[in-house]
């Protein structure tokens, strides 16, 4: 990583920081002996799995709400998309916040997630996919005068995630290898700001589950480019990009590599962070461990912080997950 993030500054990200403090945790990071060993390298878990709503999207939504109430008086209202995590996220801070909240979510999205956003108040519509869920709450937002608050495409989300790397370079000293769960790419958008600032050198990984390549597929062509979206664990992650989506650009420029996570990876991590740290993480948040899991890496020696980002995954999954284990 070479030259700074076009559009995006540490500054917002401390800016974000500073607002959502009342509102979120500051998570643990923790050492894993179980992933030091496999690894050769000193690895540890940044725990956004005990974030208030379950993820590190919290963030994201409680910065961009913020900003809106602050810069817009009158507001009355948001409307997003969501495969269940930036939903629930959205729900709660505008439940905080006096806002009424439209979440537009495909079929796939877990119950429990759903169920989460409605006791929180939000109105929950149904699509049949991620991609179809994103094109209606854009023409509801374009239609209703609401604002829309995309999961990833939005500067104020996306420095609002960027407060985890934050958070992790100030708990964990030398750190020199972030891996980020890639799915929209603000998450690893607001950590490479962050890594970029605090430590030049740094490796910024992208893990992207096998079954929706976006990422993988679009850097390789030089552009956005729409993919066949598989059944995975990793649901938070499935779904192609909005069409001229900013983070395509931003992950272009700071990921230092972006690797393909197989599903059989991404169920190994869950049973295994369960198995032998005692840890629940959904799909897309085991995908970063899965990546560490399968090899390819060469971590060897570098001290490596592994963002678990959500724990909302539905009962059902996980005992269909240990059976097959």
């Amino acid at each position: 990583m070479t030259s700074p993030a076009p559009g995006m500054a540490i500054a917002d990200i401390e800016a974000a920081a500073r607002r959502i403090a009342p509102f979120v945790w500051h998570t643990p990071i923790i050492r894993s002996p179980w992933l030091s060993s496999l690894t050769k390298a000193e690895v540890w878990l940044k725990l956004e799995i005990v974030q208030t709503t379950g993820s590190f999207k919290l963030r994201g939504a409680v910065n961009a709400l913020a900003i809106l109430a602050e810069r817009r008086r009158g507001v009355t209202g948001v409307v997003t998309a969501s495969a269940g995590n930036h939903g629930l996220a959205v729900a709660w801070a505008a439940k905080e916040l006096g806002l009424s909240t439209r979440v537009y979510v495909p079929s796939h999205a877990p119950p429990i997630k759903r169920q989460a956003m409605t006791a929180l108040g939000a109105e929950v519509v149904e699509t049949p996919s991620y991609d179809a869920a994103e094109a209606e709450a854009v023409s509801d937002a374009r239609r209703t005068g609401l604002t829309y608050v995309s999961p990833y495409n939005d500067d104020d989300v996306i420095a609002g995630a960027g407060t985890v790397a934050l958070e992790m370079f100030s708990d964990c000293s030398g750190l020199d290898t972030i891996v980020v769960p890639l799915g929209g790419g603000g998450l690893l958008t607001g950590t490479g700001v962050v890594a970029r600032s605090l430590r030049r050198d740094a490796w910024v990984i992208g893990a992207e589950a096998d079954a929706s390549p976006v990422f993988t597929t679009s850097l390789a062509s030089g552009r956005i480019v729409a993919v066949d979206v598989k059944p995975t664990l990793a649901d938070g992650l499935a779904g192609n990009l909005e069409p001229g989506s900013r983070t395509f650009a931003l992950v272009s420029e700071l990921a230092d590599r972006v690797v393909l996570v197989a599903e059989s990876s991404i169920e190994l991590a869950m049973r295994d962070l369960i198995g032998r740290e005692r840890l629940v993480a959904e799909g897309a948040s085991a995908t970063a461990v899965g990546a560490l899991l399968q090899g390819g890496l060469d971590l060897a020696g570098r001290r490596v912080a592994v963002i678990l980002t959500g724990r909302n995954v539905d009962a059902q999954v996980l005992q269909r997950v240990f059976g097959r284990g």
